[in-house]
């Protein structure tokens, strides 16, 4: 069984998704009708912008989104998934590519979220760092003990987890993970605390444009970051969507879930190789590809 699996913030990089553009005259009306869209030519920042420009949370998931869904559109003659999956962010991807949202609702949740996050982060700094070679036990017990918000945000792979919080305890988190034997404790170049109670302040403004948007029924299951289990259901759906935002995204589980359901190939679409590294991580067996 073919698994679609859809990147999240960080495999952004210039010049993204411009070969698709010069080269497909579908790929090239989606993305025209994506800067209609969102009011701005998202295209000129995604194929010659600045790091910089690609790194703004309201640039970054519109574009790694765009990407990944034109690209999955591209793919629909070659082949089609039998369960989908995406991490954070790609979780909108995949749920596009298994038709349980239009591209159009899907591109203007993408945008509010990207604005509902920014937001949040101004409001609240914060921000996340990545924890290498610790039980995840571990790492859930060290944060629990530190004074303020720090929590675990994404279970990747064994052995590597992403911490979230105010930045203070962030600190503090690190100093105590490092003393306990991680291998790393690393600040990442993000906009915030995501999938954290710092994105609190997100929560209503995303919650009120999931409710106002159409979700369908998949054409395949979804596995969903805040559970790890496949859903069809539009309402679970959408209240996972909800919920995701300030929970973690458990990656390793979903993985290993998939693989239990029967995934053979796990096909990542979108910018970079992140997730078929996670992947190879998880279950050294999986068979991974991407595109991009």
């Amino acid at each position: 069984m073919k698994a679609f699996v859809f990147p999240g913030q960080g495999a952004q990089f210039v010049g993204m998704g411009k070969d698709l553009y010069d080269n497909n005259e579908v790929a090239r009306e989606m993305f025209e009708k994506a800067n209609e869209i969102l009011g701005f030519r998202i295209t000129d920042l995604m194929f010659a912008g600045t790091d910089e420009d690609l790194r703004q949370t309201k640039v970054t998931q519109p574009a790694i989104f765009l990407h990944s869904v034109i690209l999955a559109k591209t793919l629909e003659q070659e082949m089609t998934p039998d369960m989908v999956a995406g991490h954070s962010l790609g979780e909108f991807s995949a749920l596009v590519a298994a038709g349980a949202l239009s591209f159009e609702d899907g591109l203007k949740l993408v945008s509010a979220r990207a604005m509902a996050m920014q937001k949040a982060c101004e409001v609240n700094p914060s921000t996340m760092a990545a924890v290498l070679a610790l039980p995840d036990e571990k790492v859930e017990e060290i944060c629990a003990g530190i004074d303020g918000v720090v929590v675990c945000a994404n279970y990747n792979c064994p052995g590597q987890l992403v911490i979230s919080g105010e930045n203070d305890a962030i600190d503090k988190a690190c100093e105590q993970l490092l003393a306990a034997g991680a291998k790393r404790a690393l600040k990442l170049k993000v906009g915030g605390g995501f999938h954290s109670p710092c994105m609190e302040p997100a929560r209503a403004e995303l919650a009120a444009a999931i409710e106002a948007t159409n979700f369908s029924k998949p054409i395949c299951p979804v596995y969903q970051n805040v559970d790890a289990l496949p859903h069809t259901d539009p309402a679970e759906i959408k209240a996972n969507l909800v919920a995701q935002l300030t929970a973690p995204v458990r990656w390793t589980q979903t993985i290993k879930n998939m693989i239990a359901d029967g995934a053979t190939e796990f096909v990542e679409i979108g910018p970079g190789k992140v997730l078929q590294g996670l992947i190879a991580k998880i279950d050294r067996e999986a068979a991974t590809s991407g595109r991009q």
